[in-house]
């Protein structure tokens, strides 16, 4: 026996079920806006930071780039006996030392400021004297020459408001006159590291990450490409592949310092007389670099199309030729970005390299990959560990030095993992 519903029923069920989808649909839509205004918020707060990051090291950043500085007048002609051409001769300041260049330089300062006015100038300052010299050997049939040498540490501390009353009194006396100014340190980019903020330079701690870093890409990354493309294409899946997969995947989380601690039982064991040089350093970082790539590299080798192998052997190529003419090239961004990672983390890395000894003072720029040589983050560390206000203000400096540094390295291998980039 059938019942009819009644029609002013089934038109109120209906209308009670389109109201419960239209209040299904609104919550989705609800949840969907929450969910992009969430992305959206997420971004912006990171980019927030990270604006504020770069603004706060550029503000800081550039005062470490300046320094306080004496301007005086230092005669030349009569006062000093050299021949131009020594300056084209090897080691030009020392010829300019053993003329009396040094005690010429104090004595100018004695006569522009008074007695003990050589306590004005930093140590050193006469050096700078003598690379004006030297990249102009005429200035020695010159009179006289105008200088601008490095101050004191105590008369660039008064200039700051520190230190004595009567100093800091003479520093504004001085900065009255126009004879002590802040000016821009174009010398910081290609001096090494000194004993005073003064005279301290950021290029020996450059040229030593470049040092690194290029020992380290040139060992990591050939390795690391070569080991995920065997695990990948070539090896058999069986006990001893997976005990390597996992090996590989918890070095990739081990602590930086443990490959410190191995680099010094293992590099500095073989090679003791290359204690903290760029060779062992980029040795050290590259074991910890090396699994980042091998697991990014895996990953990006899996993602190119089976159908791409298949093509490829059906044409009549090789199993080397298929991996190094098409599912290398594929897989290179992928591959690229995995080394960004890597290189970047290897770049900011302090703690392996203090225990390979990259925290010696090191006056002189490395000359090969065998020499003396730290980092930009030992020096940063080093700089801000110094009481002095001089120092930390060149600390923000170098800081900004290494953030560039940074993206530099990052934009061209972003740059390379776009230019073989292709899609399918």
């Amino acid at each position: 026996m059938s019942m009819t519903r009644d029609p002013a029923a089934l038109e109120a069920m209906r209308q009670t079920r389109q109201a419960r989808m239209q209040a299904g649909l609104a919550r989705r839509y609800r949840s969907d806006a929450l969910f992009r205004w969430a992305g959206f918020g997420a971004v912006s707060f990171s980019a927030l930071i990270l604006v504020l990051l770069l603004v706060s090291m550029a503000s800081s950043g550039w005062a470490g780039f300046h320094r306080s500085e004496v301007r005086m007048t230092v005669p030349i002609r009569g006062h000093m006996q050299i021949d131009p051409a020594r300056l084209a001769q090897p080691d030009p300041l020392g010829g300019l030392e053993v003329a009396g260049l040094p005690a010429l330089v104090k004595s100018a300062a004695t006569k522009s400021f008074g007695p003990e006015g050589d306590a004005l100038l930093a140590d050193g300052a006469w050096r700078e004297v003598g690379q004006k010299l030297v990249g102009d050997p005429t200035l020695l049939m010159a009179g006289e020459i105008k200088v601008s040498v490095p101050a004191s540490d105590d008369l660039a501390n008064a200039m700051r408001g520190g230190g004595d009353p009567a100093l800091r009194q003479r520093a504004a006396n001085l900065a009255r006159e126009g004879t002590l100014v802040r000016a821009f340190d174009t010398g910081f980019l290609v001096r090494a590291d000194a004993t005073n903020p003064q005279s301290v330079g950021i290029w020996g701690a450059l040229k030593g990450s470049m040092m690194t870093m290029f020992v380290t890409l040139v060992l990591a990354f050939p390795v690391g490409v070569l080991s995920a493309l065997y695990l990948e294409e070539y090896a058999t899946r069986n006990r001893w592949t997976d005990i390597i997969e996992i090996s590989i995947n918890n070095l990739a989380a081990v602590p930086s310092i443990i490959f410190g601690l191995l680099g010094l039982a293992v590099f500095l064991a073989a090679f003791p007389n290359f204690r903290s040089a760029p060779l062992i350093g980029g040795m050290t970082l590259a074991l910890m670099t090396m699994p980042v790539i091998v697991i990014s590299g895996r990953n990006a080798i899996k993602a190119v199309p089976p159908s791409i192998r298949d093509a490829a052997l059906a044409m009549g190529a090789s199993p080397v030729q298929v991996v190094f003419h098409h599912v290398l090239p594929l897989a290179l961004p992928g591959i690229l970005t995995g080394t960004i990672i890597g290189m970047a983390r290897a770049l900011g890395e302090t703690a392996p390299l203090l225990m390979i000894g990259m925290r010696a003072f090191v006056a002189s720029p490395p000359s090969d990959f065998t020499s003396p040589a730290t980092v930009l983050p030992v020096q940063i560390f080093l700089w801000s560990d110094e009481i002095d206000r001089g120092f930390v203000e060149r600390t923000s400096a170098a800081i900004v030095v290494l953030l560039i540094f940074l993206l530099v390295m990052n934009g061209i291998a972003i740059y390379l993992r776009n230019r073989f980039e292709k899609r399918w």
